[in-house]
Parts: C-alpha cells; structure tokens; sequence
C-alpha cells in the first residue's frame, strides 16, 4: 500500500509553529506534567555541553513512566498519540517534534520503562542536520532498544528486525549524535533510576545576529531568549515595577514563565532549573481587593446542536499588589491548568483606565 511521505524540510516549517523558544520548552515541561499519572515527581530542565564539540545543549528530563520501544516510536511520528485523558495536557502526537526542532536541529531521546515486568531501553534520533546533508528525501529516525534481564549486569541488544538493521541504526546515531561509542550512549541511561525520559536538544539554533538564542550566561539558574531584557534602565519607580513585573519577565525568563505556567502544581512534584527549584506564582493569589465572578461562555446558536455541554468556570479578577503603580493589566486564561493567554489584554485604548486591573480565568471550556 502506498503511504505518505514526510519530507525532511517538513520538520522545520512545522516548527515555525512555535515562534517563541520558551512556548516550546513549555511543551516539554507539558510532557513531564502528563506522566504524573505514571509516578513522575520532577522534570529537571538545564544546559549541558555537548561532549563531540563542546557547544551547549538543552537538557530535559523527567522520571515518569519512560517510553517502551512501541511508544518511542509513537514519540517520534508526527500524529501519533495515546493520550485521550481530558485531564491530559497533550494529544495530538506533534507537540514533542514541533518543539524540540524549534530549539535546534538535532535531538536525541533516551527512555527506560519498566512494564509487565521487563525492563527496556530505547535511544531515537531525530536529527535535521543527518538528513539534510545526506539528502534524505524521507524523515529517517534510527532507533536503539535494549531488554534488562532479571538480575543482568549489562542490557541485551533488543532486535525488531535485523541484527544488520540494528548496526545501521547504532552506526549513524554514533555518527550524527553527541555520543561516540555504545557506551557513551548507554551510558546516558545511570542517572534515569528505574524508568524515567531524558530529551537533549542539541545544535541549538542562533539568532540573527549568529549568537546562541538561548542566553544561559545572564543568569545561572534561569535560562532567557538572548537580549529581550535588554532595556534603558527606568528613571521613574513606576517604570521600574513595570519592568520587574511578572508580565513582562516571562517574556524573556523561563523561571518566571514556567512558574506561572500551571494554575495547580501537582502535589509532590517540582520544576527544577538549573538545579535551583521553581517556585510556583499564583497570580490569583497575588491580587488585591479580589472579586470572584462566575463566567459562563456564549455559544452561538443551541448547544445542543454543535454537542457542547454548557460550563461555567470561576474567574478572579482584582489589582496587582503594586497597583496603580504598574502599568499591567489583562486576563490569565488557563485550559486543563495550563496557561495559555498570559496578561492577554482585553482592553484596548490609550487611557490608564484599567491599570493594575488582572483577571485569571481557569478551567475546561
């Protein structure tokens, strides 16, 4: 049977989907979240040096369920998916692969899982740079797994195929991927404990400018877009809460993007970054003289009709603590306790009418 034919060039302009690097991260911390489901209790997110050349890496890892063999495959198609929870972040199968190619070229994926009571480990390479320059007209993505025996020392090499098709496969990742021998590679692996998924995004793209667009020399414990800080220093108090404001540091910080990423944290779990734990920001919380106000969406035409239940969800709305000094307002929207409209201003005109006004809406619609 004839089938469809992904492109290489197709990994990059599908990445364009995300024009933001820190968006991008937010899907892999997305991952991490999702697996709370099968144990996960952290994701460490940080920036590692690529042992082949010496350039930085970005690092996410977490210790949910792993992937077996069958579903690192699933990972790295384009569609396939099995989350079909509602309380799942994500589902449709492209997320991983839009966001790992919008912050660099290359990315190689280990995973341990321990299910039915076998232990495997898988290795994918998902790598733009090896089909571009061996003009590759179909995306290839060679694969390793291995099976850990009861009691065994060392992993067995797991074949779906071919002991020549394994080969190929451990020979062009040794080739294209930072690790230069099977051993660097299962080497990977000591750190996972039981099961667990480990991501690293390497070839990191730069910006026009030819510079890394990840800034991990500003801060130690953060990680930034490269020069979006960049501002004249404020003479006025006013413009300086302004710039210190949560809503203008999350365009440029993943801590402060990534600790309002979630309306709820999950108990017992934390974001680690750059080994320094985030904090979790409530801007509901953080409001004055707040209000609570129940906000029930307006469908065209009958509800029935379309197969939409009717909802309502509770929306806080109040003043930011350093109002009517700073000059922000706007609504958080959160979908399934993720942020997906920050400072989102619905209020559009050139009076201060409505400064320091902030809303946040949380809930399914």
């Amino acid at each position: 049977m004839d089938h469809v034919r992904v492109h290489p060039k197709f990994l990059h302009s599908n990445a364009t989907s995300h024009k933001w690097a820190l968006g991008a991260i937010a899907e892999l911390l997305d991952n991490a979240i999702d697996e709370v489901h099968n144990g996960a209790t952290f994701v460490k997110v940080d920036r590692i040096i690529n042992p082949r050349d010496k350039s930085p890496a970005l690092l996410v890892q977490d210790n949910g369920g792993g992937m077996d063999p069958d579903c690192m495959r699933q990972c790295m198609s384009l569609g396939y998916s099995q989350k079909n929870t509602n309380t799942m972040i994500g589902q449709y199968g492209n997320g991983f692969k839009t966001s790992t190619m919008r912050l660099g070229a290359d990315v190689i994926v280990f995973s341990r899982c321990s299910r039915n009571g076998s232990v495997t480990q898988s290795i994918g390479l998902l790598s733009y740079t090896f089909l571009r320059e061996t003009g590759h007209e179909d995306t290839v993505v060679p694969m390793l797994d291995y099976e850990l025996p009861l009691n065994a020392k060392h992993p067995r090499r797991l074949l779906r195929t071919t002991e020549d098709a394994w080969s190929s496969n451990l020979s062009t990742i040794l080739q294209w991927s930072p690790y230069a021998s099977e051993a660097e590679l299962l080497q990977q692996f000591e750190d996972v404990s039981l099961h667990g998924t480990k991501i690293v995004v390497y070839n990191l793209w730069l910006n026009d400018d030819g510079i890394l667009e990840l800034d991990f020399d500003s801060d130690e414990t953060d990680i930034q877009l490269r020069g979006s800080n960049k501002q004249e220093k404020p003479d006025k108090l006013q413009s300086q809460l302004t710039q210190q404001h949560i809503s203008n540091r999350l365009r440029y910080s993943l801590r402060a993007y990534a600790s309002m990423l979630y309306l709820q944290m999950p108990p017992n779990f934390r974001m680690v970054l750059r080994g320094s734990p985030i904090e979790h920001h409530s801007i509901a919380e953080d409001l004055k003289f707040p209000e609570y106000i129940v906000y029930k969406p307006q469908i065209g035409g009958s509800v029935k009709d379309f197969g939409f239940k009717e909802v309502s969800v509770i929306t806080t709305i109040g003043f930011t603590k350093e109002a009517p000094m700073v000059n922000v307002h706007g609504f958080n929207v959160y979908h399934k306790n993720r942020l997906i409209m920050p400072f989102w201003k619905v209020l559009q005109e050139n009076s201060s009418r409505g400064r320091g006004v902030v809303g946040v809406i949380g809930g399914k619609f």
